[in-house]
């Protein structure tokens, strides 16, 4: 694999905690706790849109360029689809599309939260 300058997330090992609220956010799975600090599992994997950069509670991380592996959907895909979902996909309350399948947003209205997808948003908005 070629090497190239790109942005990848940095992780300060003295300042990481290890509480792992980092590791979610990131949609590739480029994170995992390791003896108990985060680190980057394979720098392929990390995109570096930086999702995780502001749950830090304690400012661990942050982004570098610096010359690594570039950056492969292949191997995100392979590391999604060998790992079990963790999480229950919710459903828009109008059509009820799941989250797999549509994006969704929360929605407040009138003290009542749901969760609507961007096609039935602009009915709602327009009525």
């Amino acid at each position: 694999m070629k090497l190239l300058k790109r942005n990848i997330i940095k992780i300060d090992e003295e300042l990481c905690n290890g509480c792992g609220i980092c590791i979610s956010p990131c949609a590739e799975g480029a994170l995992a706790l390791v003896d108990g600090k985060a680190k980057v599992i394979r720098d392929e994997l990390c995109d570096g849109a930086g999702f995780c950069l502001g749950i830090c509670p304690v400012g661990a991380l942050s982004l570098e360029i610096r010359e690594t592996d570039s950056f492969s959907e292949k191997a995100v895909q392979e590391i999604k689809s060998a790992r079990p979902k963790t999480y229950l996909p919710q459903s828009c309350t109008f059509c009820h599309s799941s989250e797999d399948e549509a994006y969704l947003l929360p929605l407040k209205h009138k003290g009542d939260s749901s969760w609507v997808c961007t096609r039935c948003l602009p009915g709602l908005i327009h009525g």
